[in-house]
């Protein structure tokens, strides 16, 4: 089979049938695209080990940012790509070479950006303003906090939110639904915004506007510059982002006694091993056990 229709086909598969998103798409399209380019692929039997081992070393050769090579971590998204599309090709039947034949490569452990619980108390006091715009910005520090939500779900949200109950559903990435949960204080945090509120628009969270137009949904540009805001009020000088609040949320729980497999669920990791860059985080309680015990019989 040519391998440009067996592409078309593979992106319409993961983007009807397995909910990906557009970008992914997107990214997955380019990444494939450049491997037939580079190792002129013209059909899927085209395909060998030899050559991807010939594309890999391409990829490392090719710079990267700063003055270094492409990341390992980059590197593997093209591996990640090809694999997925040989799995397609298996369950279509179509003869090609083995997706478990590509291994990906080694990444070092991920360092977490991460505040401490007294940054994170100054971050949640900073929006304190009683007007519209400080309400509505208290209360997505407040919802990240407490339901861990990416910024992409939380701009999603609609204005239909139902306070009554503890907790909501939200659409995750692959259109995957899950379960969040709303502390009291980001219950009442929503609550006093929605009261503040005078247009009539569906989003949850939208741009303040002076004049009578409805207001449009807050992007995720917009969310991310409105938490550096409030952290550089805090006096918080490390990296701060959406994201940096989604980590907060993971190492909370699992610091006070979740496990692992809970958190996977209430973050809406696909795999266990995404969610798995939080325990080294969270074993300083490890820490503890050997100070206390440890060469205790020494003199």
């Amino acid at each position: 089979m040519e391998a440009e229709p067996a592409k078309r086909q593979f992106l319409e598969y993961i983007e009807i049938e397995r909910g990906r998103a557009v970008k992914t798409i997107e990214n997955y399209d380019q990444y494939l695209t450049r491997y037939f380019m580079q190792m002129n692929i013209k059909s899927v039997g085209d395909i060998s080990e030899q050559n991807i081992r010939e594309f890999r070393l391409w990829l490392n050769r090719q710079p990267g940012t700063g003055n270094g090579s492409m990341k390992r971590r980059t590197q593997n998204y093209y591996m990640i790509a090809l694999r997925a599309f040989l799995k397609f090709l298996r369950k279509r039947g179509i003869e090609c070479i083995s997706p478990e034949r590509i291994e990906l490569a080694k990444l070092p452990e991920r360092e977490l950006d991460l505040i401490s619980p007294a940054e994170l108390q100054r971050l949640l006091a900073s929006a304190d303003g009683a007007e519209e715009r400080g309400l509505r910005d208290k209360a997505i520090l407040e919802l990240f906090f407490s339901t861990g939500l990416r910024v992409s779900e939380l701009c999603a949200l609609d204005c239909d939110l139902d306070l009554t109950q503890d907790s909501f559903s939200v659409r995750g990435k692959g259109e995957k639904v899950r379960v969040v949960f709303l502390s009291p204080a980001a219950k009442s945090a929503v609550a006093a915004y929605l009261k503040a509120r005078k247009d009539m628009a569906e989003a949850l969270f939208v741009n303040i506007r002076s004049d009578k137009a409805i207001p449009t949904r807050l992007t995720p540009r917009s969310v991310e510059r409105i938490i550096k805001k409030y952290a550089m009020k805090a006096g918080i000088t490390k990296k701060m982002t959406p994201h940096v609040l989604r980590h907060v949320f993971a190492t909370d729980l699992l610091n006070n006694g979740a496990d692992i497999r809970s958190v996977q669920q209430l973050l809406g990791h696909a795999s266990i091993n995404t969610t798995q860059i939080y325990t080294h985080i969270t074993d300083s309680h490890l820490r503890e056990i050997h100070k206390k015990y440890h060469n205790k019989n020494s003199s």
